[in-house]
């Protein structure tokens, strides 16, 4: 089988479906395609072949390539032009002078219409060299199989020599010679059996109507048969499968199911139009379809994927508590989900023709220019995964951010979301986020308990000492209260004597912090207006002198004056 092989023509019978999906995710994303084959840097024959490849003019039947002459010979039976599919074919020059040409080219498409098969074109070389990295050849490109007297072998193409110098494929000369040129004697095919007159005598791009209704009608019915397939096998795994009825695995199963039903509807599709004889214009027109549908799985497959393993994670985290856990999936989630849709885009515009490669390097050199018009895009999102390593915050977090304080309600990669008091939202690009000082209240495992006691000046020291004892003891009494705390007299004031109180109160939350200094507090009013003076109030002494009058005050005369 061929390197470059499409969802039809792997050797699945054998293999398990999840296999089979890795193989084709593999296939899609890693192996490079023919096109896309590079040359080895230093090689002087192939740098010299480059540079006189511009010199080449185009082929009219566009046979520089491997996929251009499939193509050029699939359009040219659909047209029924044999003569022309004729120019697709490598013959030698006793098949030329006999001119069997238009009938070996008609014979090729009768064996590929009811024995072979044709990769999708996206599969095939668009290199003038074909593809260089199989164990063909050089000068050969394996482009499908056919079966022959029940015998199967491998269609290729070849590269020969044109008369301009430059390289011209053709169906090998090997493919030619195994092709039948009289049509064997067996029986027709399903479609041509079932088809009534009218379907097969009006044709459309070629092909009889019933073909191109027989593939419709086949592609529901893979579908119908792949549904059953896939809704009995989950039922049996959850029947059997006690973990497949509770989360993750029933979440993994479900992500399965779909991707899995879309891939075996495909698999299925090829096999029945080839079985039901449908013609290989058809199902080629068809084959880039199947290899999107695969795709499509495949991407669909690892989205699902995505969600079930990280719904688990954020349901687990919340039980937990685990806040910065829930930010860094979140995060997680978006990123791969934006990086599956770009991977995704790019192999499905391959698979349609486009140049990606070309595509990509544009990019690349208009992503310098973007780049200099999204510097405070790209200083946000390095400031988000600044947020999301070093953790200075998470969801859930009661913070100070400058002069925001609020509930984080949400890190995205561009902003964090900041829930006020007053319950406004604040948007904070992350860029800024990350610079400014951030003053995060959600991990203090303790409250500071440090209020100073005024008390009045005419307090006795017997007073002040005795009131020391009863506020230390008024706080040794309550379990909240951190160990060792401190009461003591700081300083005597302008208006107050001062004592400070300076301990720890051990809270769960900022409501239960204020309910016990509440408590605490009053406490110590009752001590004070017990065994004190009383609070003092801010307050001036002002002494006034008396005024004797206008003589002033004189001193009495010396004696012996």
């Amino acid at each position: 089988m061929p390197h470059h092989t499409t969802i039809p023509y792997l050797s699945v019978r054998k293999l398990p479906l999840l296999l089979l999906l890795l193989g084709f995710l593999l296939h899609a994303f890693a192996f490079p395609t023919p096109s896309s084959a590079q040359e080895t840097p230093g090689d002087t024959t192939e740098s010299l072949q480059e540079a006189t490849e511009a010199t080449w003019p185009e082929d009219s039947l566009g046979r520089r390539t491997p996929k251009g002459t499939v193509d050029g010979f699939i359009e040219a039976v659909a047209d029924e032009n044999y003569p022309r599919a004729a120019l697709y074919l490598n013959l030698d020059s006793t098949l030329q002078e006999s001119q069997k040409g238009p009938e070996l080219a008609q014979a090729l498409q009768r064996m590929l219409d009811q024995r072979g098969r044709i990769m999708p074109l996206s599969w095939l070389s668009d290199d003038p060299n074909g593809y260089l990295e199989d164990d063909t050849g050089p000068n050969l490109d394996r482009v499908g199989t056919a079966t022959v007297e029940g015998e199967s072998f491998d269609v290729f193409v070849e590269k020969t020599a044109g008369p301009d110098g430059g390289p011209i494929w053709l169906f090998s000369s090997q493919t030619v010679k195994r092709t039948p040129l009289l049509e064997e004697e067996a029986a027709p095919p399903i479609t041509d059996k079932v088809l009534p007159s009218v379907l097969e005598e009006n044709k459309w791009g070629g092909v009889p109507i019933g073909h191109w209704l027989a593939m419709l009608a086949s592609a529901v019915l893979a579908y119908l048969i792949a549904w059953c397939i896939t809704a009995v096998v989950t039922y049996l795994i959850r029947l059997g499968w006690r973990k497949a009825r509770e989360e993750p695995t029933l979440g993994i199963v479900k992500a399965f199911a779909l991707p899995i039903r879309l891939y075996l509807a495909v698999w299925i599709l090829v096999i029945l139009s080839q079985e039901a004889g449908i013609s290989i214009i058809v199902r080629q027109r068809f084959s880039e379809l199947t290899v999107i549908i695969g795709l499509v799985a495949v991407l669909l497959l690892i989205w699902r994927l995505i969600d079930a393993v990280t719904n688990f994670s954020e349901r687990r985290l919340i039980r937990r508590g685990n806040m910065a856990g829930i930010s860094i999936a979140l995060f997680l989630r978006r990123g791969a989900k934006i990086a599956l849709i770009v991977l995704g885009t790019i192999a499905i515009l391959g698979t349609l023709g486009f140049d990606v490669t070309t595509g990509l390097a544009a990019l690349g050199i208009g992503g310098i220019a973007l780049a200099l018009g999204a510097q405070k895009t790209v200083e946000n999102f390095v400031g988000s995964v600044t947020l999301i390593a070093d953790q200075p915050i998470r969801v859930g977090d009661f913070c100070k951010v400058g002069e925001t304080v609020g509930t984080v309600e949400q890190i995205g990669m561009r902003s964090t979301r900041i829930r006020t008091s007053e319950r406004t939202i604040v948007t904070i690009p992350n860029g800024d986020f990350s610079s400014q000082r951030i003053e995060n209240y959600a991990h203090r495992d303790r409250f500071l308990f440090n209020p100073v006691l005024r008390l009045k000046y005419d307090t006795t020291p017997d007073q002040i000492r005795s009131l020391l004892v009863t506020l230390c003891s008024i706080l040794v009494s309550q379990p909240k209260v951190a160990e060792d705390p401190r009461v003591r007299f700081i300083e005597i004031g302008n208006d107050s004597l001062n004592l400070e109180v300076f301990t720890y109160i051990l809270a769960d939350d900022f409501n239960e912090f204020l309910q016990l200094k509440e408590e605490l507090i009053l406490q110590m009013m009752e001590a004070v207006h017990k065994g004190g003076k009383g609070f003092a109030l801010p307050s001036q002494v002002l002494y006034l002198a008396g005024d004797k009058g206008g003589d002033g005050d004189k001193s009495p005369p010396a004696e012996g004056a």
